[in-house]
């Protein structure tokens, strides 16, 4: 049987996650992959890069409630948004991120992700292939 496996959605205030993040600067390396922090610094305004900061964190939450679990309960940084800013976002899981998704058999995970104004917001959509003969 294939299908849906779960679906998630996340809604991040720019302005407050920016403020977090300011305040403490470690916390970047506990949320974003090195890769994604490359693409957080490459020449970007600062209100640009608080936007995609917000975006690819509503995802990674997004991605957490589409595998049916919340925040703790995999590293966030087991949940990497590679792409964007030209090119469809996709997901990369790793180490628990990934163990879950295989116990559940999902093999796909798909995102959307957008911002207005002062808010960020993505839809993750956990799915498994159905295994049906191809006529």
């Amino acid at each position: 049987m294939g299908g849906v496996v779960g679906v998630g959605t996340d809604l991040v205030d720019t302005s407050r996650l920016a403020a977090a993040l300011r305040r403490r600067p470690a916390m970047s390396s506990r949320i974003f992959s090195a890769a994604e922090l490359e693409v957080l610094a490459a020449g970007q305004s600062s209100a640009a890069r608080d936007r995609s900061a917000a975006v690819r964190f509503a995802a990674k939450e997004a991605v957490m409630k589409a595998l049916g679990v919340g925040l703790g309960a995999v590293s966030l940084r087991d949940i990497e948004i590679v792409g964007g800013r030209g090119s469809a976002p996709t997901v990369r899981l790793s180490g628990r991120a990934a163990e879950l998704a295989a116990e559940l058999e999902t093999d796909e995970v798909v995102i959307s992700m957008t911002h207005e104004g002062d808010l960020a917001s993505a839809v993750a959509i956990a799915s498994r292939r159905c295994g049906c003969a191809q006529s």
